[in-house]
C-alpha cells in the first residue's frame, strides 16, 4: 500500500521537464532531488515529502529514453506516479529503478492537487482518502510486483537469474 499527497499535472510531460539535461552532471542522490519537475514548478522539491505521490494527465514521460527523469523522482523521495497514460519508455525505466508507475484512466480527474490516495498495487485500486471515491487499474503481473518487491530490476536479476531461483 503506498500513500501520499497528490501533484497534479498536465499532459505531456516529458523528461527534460521532469529532469532538465543540464543537470546530468550531478550524480549525488540529494543533488539530483533538488532540480526534479523544477521546469515545471520551480518550487516542486521543496513542496514534497517522501511518499508523495505525482499524478499527472496523458503521456507523462514522454519524450527521450533516459532513465534519470525516474530515477531522479525516486531520489526525490515520490511514492509513486499515476497517469491517465504514461509513456512507455518511461514507465519500464520507472519499474527497472522500483519507481511504482502505472497507467491510471481518468485520474487526472479523479483528484485535486493536495489530495490523499492510498494505492493498493496488488489489488489495482486507488483510493481518495478525501472523498472517499475508489478507482480501479489493471494490476501490474507477478514480475513487475517483483521488481518493485526487490527494489530494482537489477536486484531481481542477480537474485533470480543470476543464482537460477
Amino acid at each position: 500500500m503506498i500513500r501520499g499527497k497528490v501533484h497534479k499535472f498536465g499532459k505531456n510531460i516529458d523528461t527534460e521537464v521532469i529532469y532538465p539535461a543540464r543537470y546530468m552532471v550531478y550524480f549525488q542522490h540529494d543533488e539530483v532531488a533538488k532540480h526534479v519537475m523544477e521546469d515545471a514548478d520551480p518550487e516542486f522539491a521543496k513542496k514534497i515529502t517522501k511518499g508523495d505521490i505525482i499524478v499527472a494527465e496523458s503521456n507523462f514521460g514522454c519524450g527521450s529514453a533516459r532513465e534519470q527523469a525516474a530515477t531522479a523522482l525516486k531520489y526525490a523521495g515520490i511514492g509513486a506516479v499515476l497517469s491517465d497514460h504514461l509513456a512507455r519508455t518511461f514507465y519500464r525505466n520507472a519499474i527497472n529503478n522500483c519507481l511504482p508507475a502505472f497507467s491510471v484512466e481518468g485520474i487526472s480527474s479523479f483528484v485535486s492537487d493536495g489530495d490523499t490516495l492510498e494505492i493498493d498495487i496488488d489489488k489495482g485500486i486507488v483510493i481518495n482518502t478525501d472523498t472517499g471515491k475508489k478507482l480501479n487499474f489493471t494490476a501490474p503481473g507477478n514480475l513487475i510486483r517483483t521488481i518493485l518487491e526487490h527494489g530494482a530490476v537489477a536486484h531481481y536479476k542477480k537474485e533470480y537469474i543470476e543464482t537460477g531461483k
